[in-house]
């Protein structure tokens, strides 16, 4: 019998991909293995009825009834979940804005950062929407909204990518966050547009973590 020819190497260009890919994921790991969960999570939540999926979410919901309750665990358990039920697109968004910004900062202060966002434009938003409960501006049915989500965080780390922009384009960089975030509120103002304003200022206001950072700036 003729000895079995070798199977094939792998073709170059696939390897030196795979391996690219590689060292950009190891390079941000916090972003991936954040992304990861949301994967998982949102494969959870796509295995519940609808009736128990939206109870599920109110519980670990950043409302203001939640937020009363037992206000440490939601505002944890609100990050690792996605309302809709779509991880592409945060994968893409992921990839675009969290992973660069960690290998900017580190993970430490990209994590500092995202925190920060994440805690105070909830609490920002939430706590606009009880003013208006209070005064008779919203309906008392608004304290169990359903509020969970990373964009808020998202926000942040988007608004402290400006100072990672070379300075020729960081202007136009601040003004399309500012518009992007601004803008909502302007038309909408509803407590989530205030929330993601809010985070983007945080993630402005975050300018002192990035002193002394020593990785170019995205376009080099």
């Amino acid at each position: 019998m003729a000895p079995s020819s070798p199977s094939p190497p792998a073709h170059p260009v696939s390897a030196r991909a795979l391996r690219a890919l590689g060292s950009w994921i190891r390079s941000a790991p916090a972003t991936y293995v954040w992304l990861a969960i949301l994967f998982v999570t949102t494969v959870v939540v796509h295995q519940m009825s609808p009736d128990f999926e939206e109870d599920f979410l109110r519980r670990h919901s950043t409302n203001i009834h939640e937020l009363l309750r037992d206000p440490v665990r939601v505002l944890i358990s609100s990050a690792f979940w996605i309302e809709g039920g779509r991880w592409l697109p945060y994968a893409f968004l992921f990839t675009v804005f969290h992973a660069p910004a960690e290998r900017w900062l580190g993970t430490l202060r990209w994590f500092v950062v995202a925190a920060l966002a994440h805690v105070l434009a909830t609490l920002v938003s939430e706590g606009a929407l009880a003013w208006a409960v209070r005064h008779g501006q919203a309906p008392v049915s608004v304290v169990n909204t359903l509020d969970i989500g990373v964009s808020y965080a998202l926000a942040g780390v988007v608004a402290v990518l400006t100072y990672h922009v070379p300075r020729p384009w960081r202007p136009a960089y601040l003004f399309a966050v500012l518009v992007v975030y601004g803008l909502p509120l302007i038309t909408g103002r509803t407590f989530t547009d205030l929330g993601h304003l809010t985070g983007a200022l945080v993630g402005l206001a975050c300018y002192p973590l990035t002193r002394g950072t020593t990785k170019p700036p995205l376009a080099q």
